[in-house]
C-alpha cells in the first residue's frame, strides 16, 4: 500500500510547514462528508500517532491511519492552481465517482 506526493505537493507542504515553524509533515484522513460519500481532510502533524503508516515523497511525509489507508491506496496528492485559486487535488485510483459539489467520493 502507498500513498504519495508530486514534487510540487511536497514542495506546498514543506513550505507550509516552513512557514509555520513546526511539524513533520501532513496527515490525510478519509471520513464521511456531510454531501454523502467520503471526503479528505488534511492537517498538520506535530507527533506520530501509534498505528501510523508514514510514506515519504519528495522529502515531504505524509501519515495516514490505518482505517484512511484503504480509501488511499495508490492516491496521489498533487498541487494545482487554477486562476487566483490553489490547493490540493487527489488522484485516487479507487475513486468511482463524485458528488456534484466535488467535495465527496465514492469508492
Amino acid at each position: 500500500m502507498a500513498i504519495s506526493f508530486t514534487k510540487r505537493a511536497a514542495d506546498e507542504v514543506r513550505h507550509y510547514l516552513l512557514e509555520r515553524g513546526a511539524g513533520l509533515g501532513i496527515r490525510v484522513i478519509v471520513q464521511s462528508s456531510e454531501c454523502s460519500g467520503m471526503a479528505y481532510r488534511m492537517v498538520f502533524v506535530d507527533e506520530e500517532e501509534e498505528n501510523d503508516e508514514v510514506f515519504e515523497s519528495y522529502e515531504a511525509k505524509i501519515y495516514v491511519d490505518p482505517k484512511s489507508l484503504v480509501w488511499l491506496d495508490g492516491t496521489e496528492i498533487d498541487f494545482v492552481q487554477t486562476g487566483e485559486e490553489s490547493g490540493f487535488a487527489f488522484k485516487n485510483p479507487n475513486v468511482s465517482s463524485q458528488c456534484g459539489c466535488g467535495e465527496s467520493f465514492y469508492v
